[in-house]
């Protein structure tokens, strides 16, 4: 009512204001919602004809500036096991002298074999790998679990790569290497890690999620991120965002609201018409996705 009106009283007036006051305090204490997350690239398909000039190259162009190198791809960036200690030295200087640093090597080591020669072994060039990150100025490596097996029971193969797991990070640890378990194979489901991840007591062991829609179905995707977001590595695979079969902006919201400071590598399939027209309209939808994060009430 008007402050001249017969019936307003000195109630109604510290009743308005405290309101007012209250109205206020709410709009400027309201929590401010920042983004950490990076978006990066890995050398998958798309950036498998890419020489390392131009890798840097182009990723400083679509302002990724952290770099995953897949291996034993045949990749032009010809970062292998066999390169000598001159050439991985020449590459980390390579990428120290631009604005793009190397996350580290995509491994296809795995760790659900069942022959124990198969699995020493995959463990054994997992560890090469980890020399050879930290030799390019890499600070980890990728690896998968990957698959349960007819006549195995499941817990065993859960134990098994558990195991491997804790055995790879011990001598990884020694090169100040990273492990990122990825979300892959029919033993990668994020439940399934989340049971893997309680047996492995290496701190250098984190979870790579891959956006696979697996763990997307029937709506679950929250449900099965939830358990294992705070074993999550530094970094994720994204495949096409214009996709519709994963929650790609459920994803991003729940990455934003636990804090997550990690970088998205777009991970696409097939033969690109022009490899980077296709990425940078990639980078423009996550860039969408972190303004619809930000923006929610």
């Amino acid at each position: 009512m008007p402050i001249g009106s017969p019936h307003f009283s000195r109630r109604n007036f510290l009743a308005g204001g405290a309101g007012l006051t209250l109205c206020t305090a709410a709009m400027r204490g309201a929590p401010k919602r920042a983004n950490k997350m990076k978006f990066g690239f890995t050398t998958y398909l798309w950036g498998r004809s890419w020489n390392i000039p131009t890798l840097i190259a182009n990723c400083t162009e679509l302002k990724a500036y952290a770099v995953e190198m897949r291996v034993e791809m045949q990749s032009a960036h010809g970062v292998e096991l066999e390169i000598d200690s001159s050439k991985r030295r020449e590459v980390k200087q390579r990428f120290a002298d631009s604005p793009v640093k190397v996350l580290g090597l995509a491994t296809g080591e795995r760790f659900d074999h069942i022959e124990p020669d198969k699995l020493k072994a995959a463990i054994a060039k997992a560890t090469r790998y980890a020399e050879l990150s930290h030799d390019i100025g890499g600070h980890g490596i990728r690896v998968f679990p990957n698959d349960f097996h007819p006549g195995v029971p499941q817990e065993k193969t859960i134990e098994q790569i558990a195991r491997s797991l804790n055995e790879l990070a011990k001598a990884a640890a020694g090169y100040g290497q990273l492990i990122r378990l990825e979300n892959h194979g029919s033993a990668g489901r994020l439940k399934t890690l989340k049971l893997i991840m309680d047996q492995v007591d290496q701190k250098n062991v984190g979870i790579k999620l891959n956006s696979d829609p697996k763990d997307a179905v029937d709506g679950a995707f929250e449900s099965n991120f939830t358990p294992v977001k705070n074993r999550l590595e530094d970094s994720l695979h994204a495949h096409d965002l214009k996709a519709t079969d994963f929650p790609y902006q459920l994803q991003c919201n729940l990455l934003m609201d636990s804090g997550w400071a990690g970088w998205w590598l777009p991970e696409m399939n097939g033969e690109p018409k022009d490899a980077m027209a296709g990425l940078k309209e990639q980078r423009l939808l996550w860039e969408r996705l972190i303004e619809v994060s930000l923006a929610r009430a």
